[in-house]
């Protein structure tokens, strides 16, 4: 049977020498996945892309970020609440409302879980799913986890950590679930049982919030533009949103598109690298234990967030 799956010990443990072993000149992380075969590369399809526009920056600079969208197995009644939102242009018009030092940026209806809010929220289009609390959670991934007995971790917030389809993973034999790290993007929500819409959604910016796994749903991940939220004023408010003092800070969102909706010639095209191939493996190992000029030690081993899986832009 094909192996679906990938754990993150398997992966280190394929190149990996003992730690006291010196070699001249070993590659960096980068220079490894620069020498990766064209056929490693997956291209993400122009539907999971969103192209997210800000209002100018201060110079008068166009501001763009690009989001993956997360494929099947996750999330995907959320995923589908985001392109209905973004094909409504629902969030044309709303805000960047909170932006917490080493946490995350959220943005959507200012009105909306804003302690500071004093308007009537915006209403949302028809059509959207309503999804439980465990609907990010895909049991297929669990029962081949369990049936391929994959290597445990040692992870304080899941049993295994691995790889899946390009996509940072946790994982124990009820199931597997996308994991928290830098530049992941999830849904805003309330208190339970309210599991969000897909109109409140934030990037973390900071340290990976691992707390948060399987109790919010992770729909995505910021592929191009991330310097555009991370470095906006924090806010003073409570959770990091900005008070109503603070409302001239609020950075307005111009437009939100699924990419394939976009004229061909503005489509944004970009890969990933196969987490499946001998490249990532290489790569994995060497974000693991850096042996290139400048490092001293290696590390013998890494966080899962910290092997982020590389994407890039496709030349026009």
């Amino acid at each position: 049977m094909t192996k679906l799956l990938i754990s993150l010990a398997a992966l280190l443990a394929l190149a990996a020498p003992a730690i006291a072993q010196e070699e001249a000149a070993a590659p960096s992380p980068g220079e490894i996945v620069a020498q990766a075969p064209a056929e490693e590369w997956i291209t993400i399809p122009s539907e999971d892309l969103l192209v997210m526009t800000l209002a100018p920056a201060a110079d008068g600079s166009a501001r763009k970020v690009v989001i993956q969208l997360m494929p099947a197995p996750f999330s995907q009644g959320w995923v589908a609440n985001i392109r209905t939102l973004a094909r409504a242009e629902w969030y044309d018009g709303v805000t960047v409302n909170r932006v917490q030092d080493n946490y995350v940026v959220q943005w959507g209806d200012p009105n909306y879980a804003n302690p500071e809010a004093q308007g009537v929220a915006k209403p949302l289009p028809e059509g959207l799913r309503e999804m439980s609390e465990i609907d990010y959670i895909s049991d297929e991934i669990g029962q081949v986890l369990a049936m391929e007995d994959v290597e445990i971790d040692e992870d304080p917030y899941a049993d295994s950590t691995f790889f899946h389809q390009g996509w940072a993973v946790g994982g124990d034999t009820n199931g597997a679930w996308p994991v928290h790290c830098y530049g992941m993007v999830g849904v805003g929500r309330g208190m339970s049982p309210d599991t969000g819409s897909g109109a409140e959604l934030y990037t973390v910016i900071g340290h990976a919030p691992r707390h948060l796994d399987r109790n919010i749903a992770l729909v995505g991940r910021i592929v191009e533009g991330m310097e555009h939220l991370s470095s906006l004023p924090r806010g003073s408010g409570a959770l990091g949103f900005y008070t109503a003092e603070e409302a001239g800070k609020r950075t307005p969102i111009l437009s939100v598109r699924v990419a394939s909706d976009l004229p061909e010639s503005e489509q944004p095209a970009f890969e990933y690298l196969s987490t499946e191939g001998d490249t990532f493996a290489s790569y994995a190992d060497a974000r693991a234990n850096r042996r290139d000029p400048f490092f001293i030690v290696p590390a013998g081993g890494a966080d899962i967030c910290n092997i982020p899986v590389p994407v890039r832009r496709v030349a026009d």
